[in-house]
């Protein structure tokens, strides 16, 4: 029978996502791992590999279509035998699986087939054939490993399963995972209620894409739920400005260039190592405290941001930490970072001294316990030894989690990020 290929969920928050592209048609052949399709999530434009073998009899989604819904038909694929005459029976697939969960001659406790739930809560992503075969053979695909594409159960899985596979112990007992619940939007006037007070005005009006919807449904509810507050330092840059010209002259011969943010990255990572209480993230009923620092630092690119993810940094040298920086920036503005490229980390960096901002107030991006706001440089008088002397400051804000990191906590970690660097020659140490 012919079978549905479905919108992937490309990353565990994407609900929806544009078909950019379709790099096969109507005809083809395909085998399992064959890129078929560029899908556009809220953040990268990922491709999309098929899961089974067979040929596309039909393509139900049209190029540049946006808002598909995660799981809809976008296609169809036709297996040895098939022909397009049988396309309509597909549509007829999901009614006789309805009637084959209803009455599975298999144990009473057998979960439904569809949506399959692993121990944890998640949902268990297999194709619709794979779906199919593990109904007539009475498999409980929540106890099959998957060995397609991002895990996912295909047909060779289940047919090497044995029929009436039970669900691991560990699976029975544990209690259902409570449903991630999006944040309410605030309360305010409507959107027509907004427009009419511009009414006489010359408006042009801006759809928001997937990243601007994502961005303010993320942030609103860091703001409403995260109890943020900010602890306020600056550091002295001039022993670092001196030696990052030192440097530089040395590394030219290899085409590296260190910037400054390169050492608020590395002074970031080591601070995090020595004050390893604060390497934590918020769990929702716990604090998940991480060994390595994984370092996110914000790229501003067209229409959003993203926070790529400098994972072990402490261990990173700066030319390997700046390598890697600009490979994830540059990918980052063509939207083609993976969704683990940018997920995870338990502390963020945002930069604006470059657009001459002095100091600002960053919003916790979740689930970290906190984020770096870092303005400019600037020349100021400061007192030292009881004289008045120009040195380049910088200001620094730390936003912090509080459910995470207490003041006297916070305050260590800011101390020790400044330490490092108005003395970066440690840092390489």
């Amino acid at each position: 029978m012919p079978t549905e290929i479905l919108m992937p969920a490309l990353s565990p928050t994407m609900e929806e996502g544009t078909l950019a592209k379709w790099l096969v048609k109507e005809g083809d052949e395909v085998k399992s791992g064959d890129i078929i399709a560029e899908i556009e999530t809220d953040k990268a434009t990922m491709e999309f590999e098929a899961v089974d073998e067979g040929k596309i009899g039909k393509i139900l989604v049209a190029e540049g279509t946006a808002g598909v819904k995660v799981n809809t038909a976008i296609a169809v694929l036709l297996e040895d035998g098939e022909s397009a005459d049988d396309i309509g029976a597909a549509k007829a697939a999901p009614k006789a699986e309805a009637k084959a969960e209803a009455a599975p001659e298999v144990k009473a406790e057998a979960p439904k087939a569809a949506p399959v739930k692993a121990a944890d809560g998640n949902r268990v992503f297999a194709s619709p054939l794979a779906r199919r075969i593990a109904a007539e053979k009475g498999i409980d695909l929540a106890g099959v490993t998957g060995s397609g594409p991002r895990g996912r159960i295909v047909k060779a899985d289940v047919e090497s399963a044995k029929p009436g596979a039970a669900k691991p112990a560990a699976a029975a007992d544990a209690p259902k995972a409570a449903a991630p619940t999006a944040a309410a939007p605030p309360a305010g006037p409507s959107a027509d209620a907004i427009k009419k007070i511009y009414a006489d005005r010359e408006t042009t009006e801006v759809a928001l894409d997937g990243m601007r919807r994502t961005i303010a449904a993320r942030l609103s509810e860091a703001k409403q739920t995260i109890p943020h507050f900010y602890l306020r330092r600056s550091a002295k840059l001039d022993a670092l400005m001196a030696f990052r010209a030192d440097l530089n002259k040395q590394l030219e011969a290899r085409g590296v260039k260190l910037s400054v943010n390169d050492f608020i990255i590395k002074a970031c990572a080591l601070a995090l190592q020595e004050v390893p209480d604060a390497n934590a993230v918020w769990a929702g009923d716990r604090i998940l405290k991480l060994k390595p620092s994984d370092v996110a630092v914000a790229v501003a690119i067209e229409g959003g941001l993203f926070t790529p993810v400098l994972k072990d940094a402490q261990q990173k040298t700066l030319s390997a930490l700046s390598a890697e920086m600009k490979d994830l920036a540059t990918r980052a503005k063509s939207k083609k970072l993976a969704p683990h490229e940018y997920q995870g980390g338990s502390f963020a960096i945002s930069n604006l001294g470059m657009f001459g901002i002095e100091n600002f107030d960053a919003v916790i991006n979740p689930p970290h316990g906190a984020i770096l706001a870092v303005g400019a440089g600037i020349p100021t008088a400061v007192v030292e030894k009881g004289e008045v002397v120009i040195r380049n400051v910088m200001s620094m804000t730390l936003s912090v989690d509080h459910r995470v990191i207490d003041g006297a906590l916070g305050a260590q970690l800011l101390e020790k990020i400044v330490a490092h660097l108005e003395n970066p020659m440690g840092m390489l140490a």
